[in-house]
């Protein structure tokens, strides 16, 4: 990434190509201790009595995956992600491609703060997450 100084608005983060598995996404889901009433996250037969089209990431997981966008970009400069929010669209799908993209969309001199705005895709280039994050560099 580059310093403060060196960065506009318009420049791009990504994009980062990613594949979840249904295993990523049951370990996942068992690691944060989503037992009881995780069936949507861990089975598909149970996603499906919930109306929903199989087994789905969970959303925490999802924003950790924006989120490495972010920080993939700061990499080791003196920055760091100060703050993530996200919009859930679509139910995002394990064992599918998903791809990770961002922008810069302010740039604030007076505290040194980038606005970001990210989101994921499908494979039909459909968006499934949104989200805008800030990154904070220190002098």
């Amino acid at each position: 990434m580059n310093s403060f100084e060196e960065i506009n608005i318009g420049d791009t983060l990504g994009p980062l190509e990613l594949f979840v598995s249904k295993d990523q996404c049951r370990a996942y889901a068992r690691t944060m201790g989503m037992g009881e009433g995780a069936g949507r996250f861990t089975d598909d037969e149970a996603a499906r009595k919930e109306g929903l089209p199989g087994m789905i990431i969970p959303g925490n997981m999802s924003l950790g995956l924006l989120s490495k966008l972010v920080t993939d970009w700061i990499g080791s400069s003196n920055a760091w992600l100060t703050r993530m929010s996200t919009t859930y669209r679509v139910p995002v799908q394990p064992d599918h491609a998903v791809t990770i993209h961002g922008f810069i969309t302010n740039k604030n001199p007076e505290n040194r703060t980038a606005e970001i705005d990210v989101w994921m895709e499908n494979e039909e280039s459909e968006r499934l997450v949104t989200g805008t994050a800030t990154v904070e560099f220190r002098k």
